[in-house]
């Protein structure tokens, strides 16, 4: 399913679009007003102050979501770097056949993870996500065959790892989808459309700049938290350092 947000410059071009718009909307009614009332015009100013006080704050809080956003899937980045490297670590306690056949899954997975980071291919994505799935079913049932013939300790503390592997995964996937509500998307766009307006009506006669000031910056900064706010599609990306890192001395090892 097509979702615009998951298009930031397509977000961009859009309300650039829609507010230049509104705002013309706003210059036409005033200028169909041949001897408009100077009191009139201030309480439209007044009006637009407080208007544009509101759509700061609001794109703020919304900018502020996306940022917390941000920060919670590179925290889970990280932690899905710590669980593999722990897990890896742990497959020491295995006998060495099943320590050789864990760790080769673990660097399969671990490029699977890169690549999830990575891409931006839909297609692509889903069949990382169903080779991911593959790879968990085998790193599980090979630990699990291991605790059920001997369930001893050192086996408890390998599946308690594997655990966190599979959890820290299924962590980062819900950050992925923990996005911005569309009401509060829809909410930023109201009212900047009721400021366009305002602005329109009342820059009516002035510089033409004047009705692409707001336009602008409203786009620019609406375009900033969308690219934020989408984790695979965005110029701002989490990047994979944490497990490109781990991903070294584990070819080598």
């Amino acid at each position: 399913m097509f979702n615009p947000l998951d298009h930031p410059f397509l977000i961009l071009v859009m309300s650039l679009t829609v507010f230049w718009i509104a705002a013309r909307i706003g210059a036409f009614f005033q200028a169909r007003q041949k001897n408009p009332d100077a009191n009139t015009l201030e309480d439209f100013k007044l009006i637009l102050g407080a208007t544009l006080t509101l759509l700061g704050l609001i794109i703020g809080f919304t900018f502020s979501m996306a940022v917390s956003r941000y920060d919670q899937r590179k925290n889970l980045e990280e932690e899905e770097a710590n669980a593999i490297g722990t897990e890896y670590a742990r497959a020491d306690l295995l006998p060495h056949s099943e320590a050789t056949t864990l760790r080769n899954r673990l660097r399969d997975y671990l490029e699977q993870r890169i690549l999830y980071y990575t891409t931006a291919n839909t297609e692509q994505l889903q069949q990382i996500n169903e080779q991911t799935e593959k790879i968990q079913s085998e790193m599980w049932s090979a630990v699990a065959a291991q605790a059920t013939q001997q369930a001893t300790l050192v086996q408890t503390l390998v599946v308690s790892g594997m655990n966190d592997v599979l959890n820290s995964q299924g962590y980062t996937q819900a950050a992925w989808r923990n996005r911005i509500p569309v009401a509060a998307w829809s909410l930023v766009i109201a009212i900047g459309l009721f400021c366009n307006i305002l602005v329109g009506y009342v820059a009516h006669g002035r510089s033409a700049l004047l009705l692409w000031i707001l336009p602008i910056t409203l786009s620019i900064s609406l375009f900033l938290i969308a690219d934020i706010d989408s984790p695979g599609n965005g110029v701002i990306r989490v990047a994979p350092q944490n497990l490109q890192s781990l991903a070294k001395p584990l070819q080598l090892h």
